[in-house]
């Protein structure tokens, strides 16, 4: 078996998983956010180290026949951070995540220049296109713009520091003692040369552009490569085989796309997690630069895959229980606003919601839009604020897929769903009729990342394939779009549309 752990945002997660793909069991443990004055937004890297300590304890001693079952760690966590550590391995202070954009004004210097386009020297522009797929966030959020902030504001933090890791590679530094990444997951530091599948590296020009140099960077090998066996120590503290061995893995992102299921070319997922995507593997490097989205490398080796992200989902739904009943929620809230959202009709009684509750980032970057409810009149009440909620993710989702289909070439059909809010069969059905898509909605779609990083650890332990997996995949239910709905929703989305421009100028 594969013992599977998902370093996530605000929650950490461990599954024990069958060479199949199978969870045969998972448990899980939230963690808090580290909002700080000057508007950073940290973790504890040790405070990491010890929810997956007492989560791993936890899930094994409920079954002790489970620990000596296992032969593979595999790890994946929270994509575009960065971890500061020393010579031997320890924690600088708190880890940079990707909420963070303090680094926003060092990006700009960097990018900036004559001649310019959307912000960008259009010479650098060309080259960080060219080598590796994309470019450097403006917003900041990206681990380059966290390095170059440490280099202005913390420089005797940024002197002191031996590697610069991704937060999956710090669980795998603690697990094993070495330093080293996946070709994948540093594509957001924007300093390799991606044109090479499987030839990815660092490159100089890059490297020069940043002002950074290699040996401030682990290693770079397949995600699927085996770093090592898992240290002594940790393997008695949490009650595993010695000879346990500890997978490269992936970020959080790439995990999905395997753990949804679509695992060959052009098979799409769309998740509504705390943010939403819309992803598929594919063959080819290509970029949409006008809406923010770009092929990667993916956790599959030599594949890419499209990334894209919308800022807002399961997080909407979040702010409407604060708003409904703050402190107070109820345990079965989320199931209360299902059954809200279902006694309003399609279109939620004239009331509508735009999800841009902190900007958005495809398929337009607009960190300064704002969305909310539109048409609130006193003849609205819970039940309509529960519906337009899920709607308006789903039109923005629409959105975004005309987006991915442009780049991809191609209609895609189905969409698994997959993520917190894909538990919703309400929402599922919104979704089908809003995308005019068939949607498979997979079995235990919260689990989806931590699925991922199981199959990606059996597949590299030997123990299966990726076609086997992709057939394995399980699927919970099928819902087909309803034709006269998927009416209604074309007439709503024109009008969503229409209402990004009019919010975009009142924005600037």
């Amino acid at each position: 078996m594969v013992l599977a752990l998902d370093l996530g945002t605000t929650a950490v997660k461990a599954a024990v998983v069958s060479p199949q793909g199978e969870l045969l069991a998972w448990d899980s443990e939230p963690q808090p956010l580290i909002f700080t004055p000057d508007g950073g937004v940290e973790q504890d890297p040790c405070v990491w180290w010890e929810l997956l300590t007492r989560l791993v304890r936890r899930l094994l001693q409920s079954a002790p026949e489970r620990g000596s079952s296992i032969r593979a760690v595999c790890c994946t966590g929270q994509w575009s951070g960065t971890v500061a550590v020393d010579a031997q391995g320890a924690p600088l202070g708190n880890a940079i995540i990707w909420m963070d954009t303090r680094g926003a004004p060092d990006i700009a210097e960097l990018i900036g220049g004559f001649p310019s386009l959307m912000g960008y020297n259009l010479f650098r522009l060309r080259t960080w296109l060219r080598l590796t797929g994309g470019a450097p966030a403006r917003s900041g959020k990206d681990p380059l713009a966290h390095i170059l902030w440490l280099r202005r504001a913390d420089p005797a933090r940024y002197r002191a520091t031996f590697k610069f890791l991704e937060p999956k590679d710090y669980l795998n530094l603690r697990l094993t003692g070495r330093f080293t990444s996946s070709y994948e997951t540093l594509a957001l530091h924007w300093l390799t040369d991606n044109r090479a599948i499987g030839r990815i590296d660092y490159h100089p020009t890059l490297l020069r552009y940043a002002g950074l140099r290699r040996e401030q960077f682990p290693d770079l090998h397949p995600s699927t490569a085996i770093v090592g066996a898992l240290l002594p120590a940790v393997a008695d503290e949490w009650g595993l085989p010695r000879d346990v061995q500890v997978v490269n893995g992936t970020p959080d992102l790439h995990a999905t796309a395997i753990g949804s299921g679509g695992l060959s070319d052009f098979q799409a997922h769309i998740a509504l997690s705390t943010s939403a995507w819309i992803s598929c593997h594919v063959p080819f490097k290509r970029t949409a630069m006008l809406h923010n989205i770009a092929t990667l490398p993916a956790g599959i080796p030599g594949r890419y895959f499209i990334a894209n992200e919308q800022e807002m989902a399961g997080a909407c739904l979040n702010w409407l229980r604060d708003l409904f009943w703050g402190e107070d929620a109820p345990p079965d809230a989320y199931a209360q606003l299902d059954a809200l959202a279902a006694q309003s009709p399609v279109g939620a009684g004239g009331l509508r919601f735009t999800p841009w509750l902190v900007g958005e980032r495809t398929p337009v970057e607009n960190p300064h839009i704002r969305g909310g409810f539109h048409g609130l009149s006193l003849q609205h009440g819970r039940s309509e604020m529960a519906r337009a909620v899920l709607e308006g993710v789903a039109l923005n989702a629409r959105w975004l897929l005309e987006a991915v289909e442009r780049l991809a070439g191609r209609r895609l059909n189905p969409l698994r769903l997959i993520g917190g809010g894909a538990r919703s069969a309400l929402w599922a059905q919104i979704v089908a009729d809003a995308l005019n898509r068939d949607i498979w909605q997979m079995a235990h779609p919260q689990m989806a990342t931590v699925r991922g990083a199981g199959m990606l650890g059996a597949v590299a332990m030997g123990w299966t394939d990726w076609t086997h997996l992709e057939r394995c995949a399980p699927v919970q239910a099928h819902f087909a779009p309803d034709p006269e709905n998927t009416r209604r929703y074309d007439a709503l989305y024109r009008e969503f549309r229409v209402r990004y421009r009019v919010e975009s100028r009142l924005s600037r």
